[in-house]
């Protein structure tokens, strides 16, 4: 499911990853961030952590290993990792999620 041009319009955020191989569409608030990532490639995500994250995959799938515990999700899961848990992903090329962080500032918006 292509996402609609409105989304498309938002701004994209600066990663540590390339354009090549995600991209994103975003909206801040100063309570959170809310963002739309296109993987056009499949990546691994390594272990990290963070404030507050929940999400649900719009298309495709993703691996998450949040606190520990893997597990695939697919489209129409949600997912929620508690501030501080460690986590990680394997993304398969396709994947389409929303995520939203607790942290407004957690990317910097570009444009």
């Amino acid at each position: 499911m292509a996402l609609p041009d409105f989304i498309l319009g938002f701004p994209s955020l600066q990663l540590p990853f390339p354009d090549d191989v995600v991209t994103t569409r975003a909206i801040r608030s100063d309570r959170g961030l809310v963002v739309f990532f296109i993987f056009k490639k499949a990546m691994d995500l390594p272990p990290h952590a963070h404030k507050g994250q929940w999400g649900t995959v719009i298309e495709g799938s993703i691996e998450f290993t949040i606190g520990g515990e893997t597990r695939i999700y697919r489209p129409g899961d949600s997912y929620s990792i508690p501030a501080g848990v460690m986590h990680s992903a394997r993304i398969p090329a396709g994947a389409v999620v929303v995520d939203v962080f607790e942290e407004p500032d957690r990317y910097p918006i570009i444009g």
